[in-house]
């Protein structure tokens, strides 16, 4: 019997999109250890420069954080992020703007 072969399914690598906080954010009487970004569409892109977002700067991330986490931050809470967490969040929002093709191709070289 002739078998035909499966093509090869296996999920492309992905980044985590989810930080858990080296400094929590305190709300209230609540910490927040952990938030997740979403990828955003073109609409929550608008008013920031894509150039600036792929260079992770600072005022750019702080614009954009607010529409794209959950739990859903305020800008007051972004800009009191510890800068580590910061950084990592910058890392996440560039690979959210690079193609999937050049992002999988990163992602399998490393």
């Amino acid at each position: 019997m002739d078998h035909a072969q499966q093509p090869d399914t296996a999920p492309a690598p992905s980044l985590p999109n989810t930080i858990t906080l080296d400094t929590p954010i305190q709300r209230g009487t609540t910490a927040i250890a952990e938030i997740t970004l979403r990828k955003p569409n073109a609409g929550e892109l608008r008013g920031l420069s894509l150039q600036r977002l792929h260079s992770a700067d600072t005022d750019e991330l702080l614009k954009l954080l607010p529409r794209i986490s959950q739990p859903s931050l305020t800008p007051h809470e972004c800009a009191q992020l510890d800068p580590a967490d910061l950084s990592e969040a910058g890392g996440i929002v560039i690979s959210f703007l690079l193609k999937k093709s050049i992002r999988d191709a990163v992602l399998q070289s490393t």
